[in-house]
């Protein structure tokens, strides 16, 4: 098939984009899911923030949608949480202050600072079994997530203490450290894995023993925080010989957290994901299949079918909030127009306006496209943009898509450095 030939599907299914309000027929669609995923092209995009923000709000007041889950840490996340539902501090500035883990800005924002605001105004005055949280699903949190489960069982007392201090003692030497901790279990066997093992066994689902909701919230914290542990020792130790297989652990974990967390919220939960379009986009629709990988969307379509409702994100040109290399100062940075022949770029030409396309199922041309489709990471190199584009069936990966043309950086918060 032709350039031109994909033009004139694309042509019959874009719909002028003039902001989550007039979404209905998205909203409609998604409404009906279990999960719905809302992605990114980049974590330093105002537009992608505000407008996930928008079709949130939509669909939790229209369609009773019961939390969301995000890419972050479960402690970083879980302390929003605390403040979204009342139960913690009166400032969305101190609430923010615990992301702190690189890059800070992905969370820490004012985007994130407002959609919080009205959460907790929304949040105000209702039952807590109504009240909507706000999750961290992502694996990265070892060192906070131990920290933060000793600091609670000390107060708890017993062999779950016990064995969280055998594993604070296994993880000691490597100071911090994920890379030194890798190297040591994957090179030289000395892993902290069975210890971890352990720990996870004693807290499983002592949640379900709790009368008390808030009792409950923070007994499944304890879970969740042990399971962030015991994933993060694998994600690492795998990580230094099997880069695929680390990233499937990764995704894996996510979609473990995000059943616990609809386990927690009963039989009538349903959950809003916000994560980059390479976690919520099918990966079996790009070339992340050829080299073995899964990713949340393609592990949840697989279990769950049309309950899953997947919806990417796009630009054609903007500026983003990124890095130059891993824990590099985050800048602003100029996102060029996009490559010609990309998925962004047809959609470009179709006319200056942003546009919404809702895929029909079994299209016999779009589902034999593949065509370049950009994603823009913490890391980011402008002058290298043929590396950013993911080839990419957009018909099988989403079953919307929300192109915005033109796209500005968010507004990281900046917090005045702790004074020793």
């Amino acid at each position: 098939m032709s350039e031109n030939d994909y033009m004139k599907v694309i042509h019959k299914i874009a719909k002028n984009y003039s902001g989550p309000l007039g979404a209905s027929d998205l909203i409609e669609r998604a409404g009906s899911a279990k999960f719905t995923l809302l992605g990114e092209a980049s974590h330093g995009t105002s537009e992608f923030y505000t407008h996930r923000a928008a079709l949130s709000k939509r669909l939790i007041e229209e369609k009773g949608y019961t939390f969301i889950a995000v890419e972050g840490d479960w402690p970083s996340c879980f302390a929003l949480n605390r403040y979204i539902k009342g139960h913690a501090g009166s400032n969305v500035r101190e609430a923010l202050k615990d992301f702190a883990r690189w890059p800070t800005w992905m969370w820490a924002n004012q985007e994130i600072a407002e959609f919080a605001e009205w959460l907790r105004s929304y949040n105000s005055g209702k039952p807590e079994e109504e009240k909507v949280g706000f999750y961290g699903i992502d694996v990265y949190s070892l060192w906070e997530s131990l920290n933060e489960l000793l600091g609670y069982l000390e107060s708890k007392g017993g062999e779950a203490l016990e064995a969280a201090k055998r594993v604070f003692e296994c993880f000691e030497p490597h100071g911090g450290d994920e890379q030194s901790y890798g190297v040591a279990s994957s090179l030289y066997g000395e892993g902290c894995e069975d210890e971890v093992v352990r720990l996870l066994r004693r807290l499983q689902d002592k949640w379900k023993d709790s009368v008390l909701i808030q009792d409950r919230e923070q007994e499944l914290s304890a879970e969740l925080n042990a399971l962030a542990v015991h994933d993060a020792e694998n994600y690492y130790r795998t990580m230094i010989r099997y880069d695929a297989q680390s990233w499937n652990v990764r995704d894996r974990h996510m979609v473990e957290v995000l059943e616990k967390l609809m386990a927690f919220h009963g039989e009538s939960a349903r959950a809003i994901v916000w994560e980059h379009n390479t976690h919520i986009g099918d990966a079996r629709a790009t070339d992340m299949k050829d080299e073995g990988m899964v990713n949340v969307g393609q592990l949840l379509r697989e279990k769950y079918g049309e309950d899953v409702y997947a919806v990417g994100f796009g630009t054609y040109e903007g500026s983003v909030i990124a890095g130059r290399s891993w824990g590099a100062p985050a800048q602003e940075m100029t996102v060029p127009p996009a490559m010609h022949g990309s998925w962004e770029e047809l959609l470009h030409r179709l006319g200056p306006k942003d546009k919404l396309l809702l895929f029909p199922a079994n299209d016999s041309v779009l589902d034999e496209a593949i065509l370049g489709h950009r994603a823009i990471g913490v890391v980011y190199h402008p002058e290298r943009e043929r590396g950013n584009y993911v080839p990419t069936c957009l018909s099988k990966r989403y079953d919307a898509f929300i192109y915005i043309g033109q796209t500005k950086a968010l507004s990281p918060l900046v917090f005045e450095p702790v004074q020793a």
